[in-house]
C-alpha cells in the first residue's frame, strides 16, 4: 500500500517517521491525530521484533511440543508482519526471514509429532537457538523427515517476496526478460508447493539465490538478471530420494 510515512501531529506539531515507528500515534503526546507531510510511497514492511529468547528460556520448564507451539506463534507473527518494500525501497529476502519461516514449518511438525526422533528434536533446537540471528543449519544436516519443511518454507518465502516485487514494479515498465524471469519464478514456486516442499534442499537454496539475483537485476544489475535467468532455467524438481 502507498502511504505518507512522514507524519506531523496536529496536537503538538511533533514530526516522526511511520516507517521507523510503525505507529500512527504521536511519540511525544500519544495523539492519533496526524497528517502526512510527504508524498505517498509503497510500504509493506511493518515494524516487528523477532526475539526467541523467551522461548529458549523455557527449554527446561516445558515439553518439546509446547516449546514448538511457542516458537511457531512467534515466528508466525514475525512472518505475517514483515514485508519487503520499505518506504518505496525493495528490501532483500533476508536470512532472518528465511530462518523464521523455516522454524515456523518445522515447529508445526514438531508440535504435532507424537514420537519425535532425536535428530528431529536436535534440528528443531538448532533452529530455535539461532533463527532470530538469521542462522540455520546447512542443508546436509536436515533430517530426511524435515527436508520438505525447508522446501515449503522457502517456496512460501519466495512467493511472498515475489508478490511484493510485483507491487514495487507496478509503476514501471518491465522488459521482456524481467517479465519472463518473474513468471518463471512464480512457476517454480507453484511446482515446489504442489510437491509440498518435497525437493532436494539444494534446489530450495538455488530458488532463493535466483530470487535474490532477480531482485538485484530489477534494481538495474544486468549481470544479476542474466544470472537469475540461468539459475531459474537450471532448477530441477525431482522429489527427495
Amino acid at each position: 500500500m502507498k502511504i505518507r510515512g512522514e507524519r506531523e501531529c496536529t496536537e503538538c506539531e511533533t514530526r516522526w517517521s511511520y516507517y521507523e515507528t510503525g505507529s500512527v500515534g504521536c511519540p511525544a503526546c500519544g495523539s492519533l491525530r496526524s497528517v502526512g507531510v510527504d508524498e505517498r510511497t509503497e510500504h509493506t514492511d511493518m515494524q516487528v521484533a523477532f526475539d526467541l529468547t523467551p522461548v529458549r528460556n523455557a527449554i527446561d520448564e516445558i515439553g518439546t511440543d509446547d516449546l514448538a507451539e511457542r516458537a511457531r506463534d512467534r515466528c508466525r507473527e514475525y512472518v505475517r508482519r514483515r514485508g519487503f518494500v520499505n518506504a518505496g525501497t525493495l528490501r532483500e529476502l533476508g536470512d532472518t526471514y528465511l530462518a523464521a519461516i523455516e522454524l515456523l514449518h518445522v515447529a508445526d511438525i514438531v508440535a504435532r509429532e507424537i514420537r519425535l526422533e532425536d535428530r528431529e528434536e536436535l534440528y528443531f533446537l538448532s533452529l530455535l537457538r539461532d533463527a532470530d540471528q538469521g542462522e540455520r543449519p546447512p542443508a546436509e544436516e536436515i533430517p530426511r523427515s524435515l527436508r520438505a519443511a525447508r522446501g515449503l518454507a522457502y517456496a512460501n518465502a519466495v512467493r511472498e517476496y515475489r508478490r511484493d516485487v510485483r507491487t514495487w514494479t507496478d509503476d514501471r515498465e518491465l522488459t521482456a526478460s524481467e517479465r519472463s524471469a518473474l513468471e518463471t519464478l512464480g512457476e517454480h514456486v507453484t511446482r515446489i508447493r504442489m510437491l509440498d516442499g518435497d525437493v532436494d534442499p539444494r534446489t530450495a537454496e538455488r530458488l532463493v539465490a535466483a530470487t535474490r539475483d532477480l531482485a538485484n537485476g530489477l534494481r538495474g544489475d544486468e549481470f544479476a538478471l542474466s544470472q537469475a535467468q540461468e539459475r531459474l532455467d537450471g532448477l530441477e524438481f525431482g522429489s527427495i530420494d
